[in-house]
């Protein structure tokens, strides 16, 4: 059984994916995360706001394990951009529309109240376009239009996760991968037979 501070932020990153960071309440995190209510500002002195920028981080690098590990599995990033994806309409679907990006969800709320928030989400979201990056430029593609695709890919799926979303289907996912998938082919270098 995981221990209290993992329970909390554990407990803290589904709220904040379902809720936003102004939806969730400490008394809500304590109550979920069946957690001491004290336990909070024991393991996070600055309270909600310390917890917060503390999931954005954590979450924030366990989206990097993921994106990461599915390019990893991709033979070439062009099955990669396919694979974030339409693994990401298939999470849509099986929770419900819930489980989106939290991040991405906490960064519009915080970005111009909580510098140290927006920094952590800043943070991850560089430390995301950076590996899609390299995964472009170890097939070839030219640094620039790496960095360029990096964000055009980062800027489909969220955009497609808000869509998504609020419309309650995945086609906005599976249309923006569509695009993705064929702007990393358009830019792979072309093969010499």
């Amino acid at each position: 059984m995981a221990g209290t501070k993992e329970r909390i932020l554990d407990t803290t990153a589904e709220l904040f994916r379902r809720y936003g960071y102004t939806g969730t309440g400490l008394k809500q995190i304590v109550a979920d995360a069946n957690a001491p209510f004290g336990s909070v500002y024991h393991f996070f002195p600055g309270g909600k706001a310390e917890l917060g920028e503390a999931v954005v981080r954590r979450s924030g690098q366990m989206y990097l394990e993921l994106v990461t590990a599915v390019f990893e599995a991709a033979p070439d990033p062009v099955t990669g951009t396919r694979d974030v994806f339409s693994g990401a309409a298939a999470v849509l679907r099986e929770t419900d529309f819930i489980d989106a990006c939290p991040i991405a969800t906490v960064a519009l709320e915080v970005a111009n109240t909580s510098e140290p928030m927006r920094r952590a989400a800043a943070d991850a979201f560089e430390s995301w376009l950076d590996v899609l990056h390299d995964r472009f430029t170890a097939a070839g593609i030219g640094a620039p239009r790496a960095s360029e695709l990096a964000i055009e890919l980062f800027c489909s799926l969220e955009g497609a996760f808000l869509l998504s979303r609020t419309t309650r289907s995945v086609e906005p996912i599976l249309i923006a991968g569509r695009a993705a998938t064929a702007a990393v082919q358009a830019a792979l270098p072309a093969q010499v037979s």
